[in-house]
């Protein structure tokens, strides 16, 4: 009912959206004597404001048409090579390329689209070989397509390595530590020779009592009930995935959202006095970022429900109890799949010794295989975006692909 109550709503809001869209043209057309006034910059800012609360984001696009590699500029074409009902996976294939590590990035399925990780595939991609997992909105997907839980999440990332082949590493980005380590440990144990060549988990919950956050703290606190009561929904009838459960994407967005309101209500104070001001750069930055963030997708909820007891609640990684398909998971088994976790000093998604926790899982991996990282002053964004990651994080996830790469 919730979801069919948003959509009532958005539809309820749609004259105000457009009066709010024409008064920013209005207020801003150069034939019109108030778009020179402080009057009419104001007015237009606040237009602008009401706007973009109003607006419906869909999926950003990935933009990255070129690289550049040893100083050339060199053109990048993105290519689906296999395509499921929940997710595709996309090759972003460079026109010309040294022989470099070929990389399986796992973007998080928890609520933003895998473009959330444009900057981390940019700083890569001209030292790698990079293919994502790049997930579908679950309301876009048709009831007939099944369900899709944590299992189905490690037999898609098997699947995807499999496909790939062999010596082919994976960089998973916050949520998808967990799965793919489960990926890696049962590839490992059963001699598959496409067990990735190295696991980089950036930012990941593997061990969730290190260090607690706010969101951990959440998720321990309510019953598996009361999220399923609380959050999960059914998608309205005017989109192709019609009935599917799902834990709606501005569900998930006002969560996000909530955690640091001060500062999101202060970035979008900010921004309207650069708009009065007529600071275009700084404007379009803002665009930029809240057209990104504000870009959500629903999630099946099998698999959301099962992430919050398995992973959150009852830590099954970490505690030996994770179970795939009925078959315990050991990390342990994992000997040939070298390891590098990084985490940022201030993290409030994943707290510091969360994702470190995966090096004492991985008892008898040869210790040159292990390498930690934690990256001063910055949150759980700078981990994988901003020039943090550019300049000093990057460069060490470079270094241990090319380290570990048997090309």
């Amino acid at each position: 009912m919730l979801y069919q109550l948003h959509e009532a709503q958005r539809a309820m809001a749609l004259p105000l959206r457009f009066a709010a869209e024409a008064n920013q043209h209005l207020f801003r057309h150069p034939l019109n004597p108030m778009s020179y006034t402080p009057q009419g910059r104001a007015l237009a800012a606040a237009s602008e404001l009401v706007h973009s609360q109003l607006q419906a984001h869909v999926k950003p696009a990935f933009g990255l048409a070129h690289t550049t590699i040893d100083g050339n500029a060199v053109a990048v074409r993105e290519r689906v090579v296999l395509d499921t009902p929940f997710c595709q996976l996309l090759h972003f294939q460079r026109e010309t390329a040294p022989a470099q590590p070929r990389v399986l990035m796992v973007a998080p399925m928890s609520g933003h689209f895998a473009t959330l990780l444009r900057g981390t595939v940019e700083a890569l991609l001209p030292h790698a070989d990079i293919y994502i997992t790049d997930w579908r909105d679950a309301r876009d997907v048709r009831l007939s397509a099944g369900p899709f839980d944590l299992d189905d999440y490690v037999d898609l990332i098997i699947r995807f390595l499999r496909h790939l082949g062999p010596n082919t590493h994976t960089v998973a980005v916050c949520q998808p530590s967990v799965p793919v380590l489960a990926a890696a440990a049962l590839m490992n144990a059963d001699g598959d020779n496409c067990a990735p060549a190295s696991m980089t988990l950036m930012g990941g919950p593997i061990d969730t009592r290190h260090n607690p956050t706010t969101p951990n703290k959440l998720a321990k606190s309510r019953s598996l009930d009361w999220f399923e009561r609380s959050v999960i929904s059914r998608v309205p009838v005017m989109y192709p995935g019609f009935m599917r459960a799902v834990y709606p994407g501005f569900l998930q967005l006002g969560g996000f959202m909530s955690m640091n309101l001060d500062r999101h209500v202060s970035a979008h104070v900010r921004h309207y006095f650069h708009l009065v001001r007529g600071d275009g750069d700084s404007a379009a930055a803002h665009r930029a970022f809240y057209e990104e963030y504000r870009a959500v997708m629903d999630l099946p909820a099998e698999y959301y429900l099962q992430t919050i007891e398995r992973v959150f609640q009852q830590h099954q990684l970490a505690a030996g109890t994770f179970r795939h398909r009925g078959r315990l998971v050991d990390p342990a088994a994992i000997t040939r799949t070298a390891l590098m976790t990084v985490e940022g000093g201030r993290d409030d998604i994943s707290g510091v010794g969360q994702t470190k926790a995966a090096h004492n899982l991985l008892k008898d991996l040869p210790a040159n295989l292990h390498r930690h990282y934690e990256q001063p002053d910055v949150g759980h964004y700078g981990v994988f975006n901003g020039r943090r990651w550019r300049e000093q994080i990057a460069p060490r996830v470079v270094e241990f692909l090319t380290a570990h790469d048997d090309a």
